[in-house]
């Protein structure tokens, strides 16, 4: 049985390189991500987008704060950075699951 495809989001995530410090403390804090709560405040969203959507903007987000990280700004906040990378994890992991079950389910119809 072969994997379903990646999302373009997946692998555009699936190719960052970042720190391993950030992404072990990443790792770390990913056992209490939750969508409902951290989603919206990370967003600054009212409703909850589609994870594919939700996906897009933490990278681009994330994609800022590396921008900053690697610049030497001032205004670089390590913590924030190390939740968008939890926020990033956790949805891309709702998403791998959502498409496996997805696939898996095509496949017995």
């Amino acid at each position: 049985m072969t994997a379903p495809p990646m999302p373009g989001s997946l692998s555009t995530l699936n190719a960052l390189r970042r720190p391993r410090l950030l992404v072990r403390a990443a790792c770390f804090g990913l056992g209490t991500y939750n969508r409902n709560r951290d989603l919206r405040v990370r967003l600054h969203l009212q409703t909850l987008p589609s994870p594919q959507r939700a996906l897009s903007l933490l990278i681009e987000e994330e994609a800022r704060c590396e921008a900053g990280r690697r610049a030497g700004d001032t205004d670089y906040n390590v913590r924030q950075h190390v939740e968008l990378l939890i926020a990033l994890m956790g949805e891309a992991r709702g998403l791998l699951r959502h498409s496996t079950s997805s696939a898996e389910t095509s496949t017995h119809s």
